[in-house]
């Protein structure tokens, strides 16, 4: 029964075809590398993780062709961190990507293997999310903002630019590890130097901000500096609105700040962080391993005053000051 071999030849043949592309999709699928994002964000569409997606795309990677990006997102709600890290885990992701300290903190402790590349964090020697700078070891690596060395030279340009003020009000998170009490001594060193008061005023969640700044005004601040959080500053419109309306001359950590109408701002470019995590991600995904790339510090720092902010807090600039300015929003 010669045809009767041939035949189940040709149907055994036929459905080895049709069974192929599916087996070739399947594998092609499984290869696709999963970054899962754990951050106090509320919606992927920040700028921050614009610039993070931009990195990918400039080393080739194409957002559900090549990689693949699930995230989760606390809300500004820091204690939702470690659950949604657990998740994350629990998916199997090929790589975690996080922003700010207790989102390193929640991944750090929900995985011992799976690498972690911080795009934004504060001094993670000091909080023991990395050996050192140079050596990380671990599972973890990735950009550090030096926030807390920064704080107390903000307070100096704030200083410089209000010679009359003897009152700040200190914005911070109490909830975020890198506002470490270290970083309060800093700034209140700096602030004895200086002569100045400092009122603190935590905000754990942005529903808080607007009760805060009316305290602020009843306890007699005459200027405003935030100290560095993700979620203070995915909420920076929001405080500058609130110091524009309470007449506060505020300094923030990052030139948005200034951007959107604060007086001034100081520190490293963020988004540039965030790009350059991208770098990260692709090297782990080469086959290095986290515990042998440095972390990286930035190296440029930015002073930009708003000049149309200072008019309408009938606030004049000394000239020295305005010669520092890397840039001027008029």
């Amino acid at each position: 029964m010669w045809w009767c071999s041939a035949v189940g030849f040709i149907v055994t043949l036929t459905l080895s075809l049709l069974v192929a592309p599916l087996t070739v999709t399947a594998q092609q699928r499984s290869t696709v590398p999963r970054l899962g994002i754990l951050t106090p964000a509320a919606e992927a569409s920040t700028p921050l993780w614009e610039a993070f997606r931009q990195g990918l795309r400039d080393l080739s990677y194409v957002e559900g062709k090549n990689i693949a990006l699930e995230y989760r997102f606390a809300a500004g709600q820091h204690e939702r961190l470690p659950a949604l890290a657990a998740e994350l885990v629990h998916l199997q992701v090929d790589l975690l990507v996080t922003n700010g300290m207790p989102a390193a903190q929640a991944a750090r402790d929900a995985t011992k293997t799976i690498p972690i590349v911080m795009a934004a964090s504060g001094d993670p020697v000091r909080l023991g999310i990395v050996a050192s700078l140079a050596r990380p070891g671990g599972n973890i690596t990735g950009l550090s903002l030096m926030t807390q060395e920064l704080e107390g030279k903000r307070l100096e340009l704030l200083k410089e630019a209000l010679p009359h003020v003897s009152r700040v009000a200190v914005l911070w998170n109490a909830g975020n590890p890198a506002s470490s009490p270290d970083t309060l001594r800093e700034i209140e060193a700096t602030a004895r130097v200086l002569g100045l008061q400092l009122q603190f005023l935590s905000v754990r969640h942005p529903d808080e901000l607007d009760s805060v700044f009316a305290a602020m005004t009843r306890e007699g601040a005459e200027a405003l500096i935030t100290l560095g959080d993700a979620v203070l500053w995915n909420h920076r419109t929001r405080v500058v609105a609130l110091a524009a309306q309470h007449r506060l001359p505020a300094i923030g950590d990052a030139r948005e700040y200034a951007d959107v109408g604060g007086l001034m701002a100081y520190g490293p470019h963020i988004p540039d962080s965030y790009r350059r995590a991208a770098v990260y991600v692709d090297k782990i995904l080469k086959g290095a391993q986290p515990a042998n790339l440095p972390v990286e510090q930035p190296v440029k720092f930015a002073l930009v005053i708003n000049l149309k902010t200072a008019k309408a807090l009938g606030v004049t600039l000394p000239p020295a000051l305005l010669f520092q300015a890397d840039e001027v929003i008029q």
